[in-house]
């Protein structure tokens, strides 16, 4: 387990987690990393941990460039588990070194690891001497917790961005121009759709501060690091934060017998007459987390389920409680579904999206089997009203 070189005596030490294919809810196809980072200076410097089952990973690339007891600081940037894991671990190679945090990461660290560690609390304007180099911190709160901070080195322009700019890919690559941008971006969009969305007014906050910094390269926990592609990454997160949406709608739902497929894929129809880029997602074969890589860019969501026992299906009420969590704020959209003897989903979807501040425009609900005329209804209204 070799550390990566990024700059001179500036090195990844992170580690790679292949396994990994659910992260509280958000599907990893294609696995993650947990990003750390060395700098070798007159103060020896830790940038972040990993979980805690890649710890002895991160100890065997540290040890291929320093002796771990040699590390004098190690910096907290955020204290959630996949970043704060090892902690314990590296506190206990490097007996000597000093925390360095905010006052919220201090707390966390308490709360979740039971050593007597040495903490230094810094706030945002701060910086630490480490010899050569400066760290300067800026504090991030809600991005996605409240500890969150971010740091920079102004001698290099790296900016070490915690959680922000992040993805969940694990590669041998460890650089944004070693593998397909594209690839990266999506990756990127999905870590932002099911992670940072709700807090976008934070996200913006944070982009404003940042907009100050020389940045020639990002570090974040996560995934590839950017050294090349900074333009377009910056891009996407000013889309994202602001809500910017395209000529999109997403049409989500589940079905017993097919009812409610047919009004899906009606609607599906209706938004391709209107030129729309339209995708139709059944929850039974598209997770949650995949239908909200697609939200983050739709203008419209429409959502359908039959009625079960006077209730929602199960797959449909857990997607709705998923999305209201991440708040795609600004949309309209269309409910939909199908009952036999008594009626209920289609209210209990329309109480869902007023929730989350999706404005519906029409609602359809058919009993037993939609008819060609009740079909042909749907799809004259949707065209009417989009």
């Amino acid at each position: 387990m070799k550390a990566v070189k990024i700059r001179d005596n500036i090195y990844w030490v992170g580690g790679i987690d292949w396994k990994l294919r659910n992260f509280h809810g958000y599907l990893t196809q294609r696995g993650s990393t947990y990003n750390a980072y060395l700098v070798i200076d007159e103060k020896i410097t830790l940038i972040d941990t990993v979980k805690h089952y890649l710890s002895d990973e991160l100890l065997q690339r540290i040890s291929s460039v320093v002796d771990p007891a040699k590390i004098d600081y190690v910096v907290v940037n955020h204290v959630e588990m996949d970043h704060s894991g090892s902690l314990p671990k590296i506190m206990e190679a490097a007996p000597n070194a000093k925390i360095i945090t905010n006052a919220h990461g201090e707390k966390g660290c308490k709360f979740h690891y039971t050593g007597e560690y040495d903490y230094q609390v810094i706030k945002t304007g701060d910086s630490l001497s480490l010899g050569k180099r400066t760290l300067s911190f800026l504090q991030t709160p809600m991005v996605h917790w409240p500890d969150n901070m971010v740091s920079y080195m102004p001698e290099e322009k790296i900016l070490f961005s915690n959680d922000a700019f992040g993805q969940h890919i694990a590669s041998s690559e460890r650089f944004d121009d070693e593998l397909s941008l594209d690839l990266i971006l999506e990756e990127a969009r999905k870590y932002y759709a099911n992670i940072v969305l709700p807090y976008s007014k934070q996200v913006q906050k944070a982009l404003d501060a940042a907009s100050k910094l020389d940045i020639e390269f990002i570090a974040p926990s996560h995934g590839l690091m950017w050294r090349k592609n900074l333009g377009a990454l910056l891009e996407a997160y000013q889309k994202w934060s602001t809500n910017t949406t395209e000529k999109k709608a997403v049409i989500v739902y589940d079905t017993m017998w097919g009812s409610t497929e047919k009004i899906a894929t009606t609607i599906y129809k209706a938004f391709q007459d209107k030129g729309y880029s339209s995708h139709l997602m059944n929850l039974q074969h598209d997770h949650i987390s995949d239908i909200m890589t697609q939200i983050i860019l739709a203008e419209y969501i429409c959502v359908g389920s039959p009625t079960l026992n006077k209730n929602l299906l199960p797959t449909v009420a857990s997607f709705l409680t998923y999305m209201k969590g991440l708040e795609p704020r600004g949309r309209k959209g269309f409910v939909f579904g199908s009952h036999g003897w008594g009626s209920a989903a289609v209210k209990q979807i329309n109480q869902y999206l007023a929730d989350t501040k999706i404005e519906v425009l029409e609602s359809f609900d058919s009993r037993y089997i939609p008819t060609n005329e009740f079909l042909d209804q749907v799809r004259a209204k949707v065209k009417e009203l989009v």
